[in-house]
């Protein structure tokens, strides 16, 4: 436990610095989540860094239950007037512990998709730590889409990572570094020659991708 969040807040304190060098008007940039820009997805993280086991059932019943409608709400709740106000909010909560009743991996799903949401179209890298995001890979695979899983999206190819030992599922192969099969197993675009093999169609096609 206490390595998952020693990861999470050095992975939100590097998104945090990467942040304080980029002008107001490229927080417009659209992210790798359809219909969030960069200003939206880390309002989202701000959100999600405030959130408590409570604050989390009572919000999702606001929501009937609904997890879009929940993450748009946080989104509109922690989206400030000035980019600097959002993420001088995210700043303030990023060394928290808290969350909704999920499993601990998720926190490592958040960093590091949400991560790439906003660094990618932004044109930011980051090395991120491949052991962790190993273990991101492993949970959407096992977490359906309706959850902000990928497992019905990688059903039927066998992912391979060409970076660290994942070598999971059936069917036609899958290679890429962990990272981005972690991307495409969560919905997002990647770059053409990221993943390789007679698998890619079938992993990267339209899986009806959720927020969160």
């Amino acid at each position: 436990m206490n390595e998952t969040w020693a990861v999470v807040h050095a992975e939100r304190e590097a998104l945090i610095r990467d942040l304080e060098t980029v002008p107001p008007e490229r927080w417009t940039t659209p992210s790798l989540c359809p219909g969030w820009d960069v200003h939206d997805v880390v309002a989202h993280l701000a959100d999600d860094a405030k959130t408590t086991r409570l604050s989390f059932l009572l919000r999702l019943a606001a929501a009937r239950f609904d997890f879009d409608r929940y993450n748009n709400a946080g989104v509109v709740r922690e989206r400030a007037g000035e980019p600097r106000r959002t993420l001088a909010s995210f700043r303030a909560a990023s060394r928290r512990t808290t969350g909704a009743p999920a499993p601990r991996a998720t926190r490592l799903v958040e960093a590091f998709v949400h991560g790439e949401d906003i660094r990618r179209p932004l044109g930011l890298s980051r090395d991120y730590p491949v052991k962790h995001v190993a273990a991101a890979l492993r949970y959407q695979l096992s977490a359906g889409v309706a959850l902000g899983g990928g497992k019905e999206r990688a059903r039927g190819v066998r992912l391979m990572a060409s970076d660290t030992a994942v070598d999971v599922g059936e069917g036609p192969e899958v290679r890429g570094t962990a990272l981005a099969l972690l991307l495409a197993a969560s919905g997002r675009p990647v770059g053409p020659d990221e993943l390789t093999g007679p698998g890619v169609p079938a992993l990267t096609r339209d899986g009806g991708l959720h927020h969160g």
